[in-house]
């Protein structure tokens, strides 16, 4: 029988290229040691004319960003009948726009931080919300242009009005929450561990602290009460499930312990297309629940499907 053929989908044209393709090369090389027939795809225009002329037998998705994880790729797979890796269509463009999953993630009873989704070009002299607030492109990843308002600022931030914004026009302006940092993947129907992400050196959890070696530290299993353990595992599945994603996803939270042990947890957004080189964080929860990087990325392979 001869081995399954996967097309790695990498690279692309957003501002989450580098990552993608740091993703896509640590997933392609798992995978041939696995055993599989691994062609790299860096993604360009020409995509789909290059799968329906590779036919692989699966597209693994190691994209990130606009085109990659908004249900751009997704469409496009499913025209060509390429089964593919996490979410479809709609789950994918749904959690790309942080306000559209926001409403759906409400609707859950998930906890939300309130928010004003807004034109950048509206931003006056005014601030939308009580400092602090946190404004963020509805429609971007890796915290690009994340702009941290702080409590004392007495204007909102004047880049939103720059041409030198690249980031789309709607933004959101969320409240600020104060206190600590923590994910949880899920991977089918069921939670992985819960990570605890200190930025070292970063006011919060940057594209830097993301990517630069030693930006950040990661705790897994987080040093929490079960309690609140529990109550993010579970609500992780939940929005994991209401908006529909299917393989892996990662949500991200706040937890606010400042006053009390069980403090305020607020669900901040969900991520379709998690980092996939062997230290970012889905893999590593996934190391943590007893599978190695490979076994891991071999499970996402075989839950590919068309109709996700």
């Amino acid at each position: 029988m001869s081995a399954k053929h996967v097309a790695v989908l990498m690279g692309g044209f957003s501002s989450e290229r580098p990552v993608s393709l740091s993703s896509g090369t640590a997933c392609a090389d798992a995978l041939e040691a696995e055993g599989y027939r691994v062609t790299r795809v860096d993604v360009d225009r020409e995509v789909a004319a290059t799968l329906a002329s590779l036919r692989p037998d699966v597209a693994f998705n190691a994209l990130h960003g606009p085109y990659g994880e908004d249900g751009t790729i997704q469409g496009i797979l499913e025209y060509l009948d390429i089964p593919y890796t996490h979410s479809g269509v709609l789950a994918s463009a749904l959690a790309m726009d942080k306000a559209q999953a926001k409403y759906v993630a409400a609707a859950a009873g998930i906890p939300v931080a309130e928010a004003r989704i807004m034109n950048r070009h509206d931003f006056g002299s005014e601030h939308p919300l009580k400092p602090p607030y946190v404004v963020k492109p509805v429609s971007e990843g890796s915290s690009f242009g994340v702009v941290m308002v702080q409590e004392d600022q007495s204007h909102p931030p004047q880049i939103l009005g720059s041409s030198e914004w690249r980031y789309g026009d709607r933004v959101m302006a969320e409240r600020y929450i104060h206190g600590r940092e923590l994910t949880c993947g899920v991977m089918g129907d069921v939670a992985l561990g819960v990570t605890e992400i200190i930025p070292l050196g970063h006011a919060f959890y940057d594209y830097d602290s993301k990517y630069v070696k030693g930006g950040s530290k990661h705790v897994i299993p987080a040093e929490i009460s079960p309690n609140i353990y529990q109550k993010i595992q579970t609500l992780a599945v939940k929005a994991h499930q209401a908006i529909g994603c299917r393989g892996v996803s990662r949500s991200d939270f706040r937890f606010d312990d400042r006053f009390s042990e069980e403090g305020e947890l607020i669900w901040l957004e969900i991520n379709t297309q998690p980092g996939m080189t062997p230290t970012s964080l889905v893999p590593e929860m996934a190391v943590h629940a007893g599978y190695s990087f490979g076994e891991f990325l071999k499970w996402i392979v075989e839950d590919a499907s068309c109709l996700r």
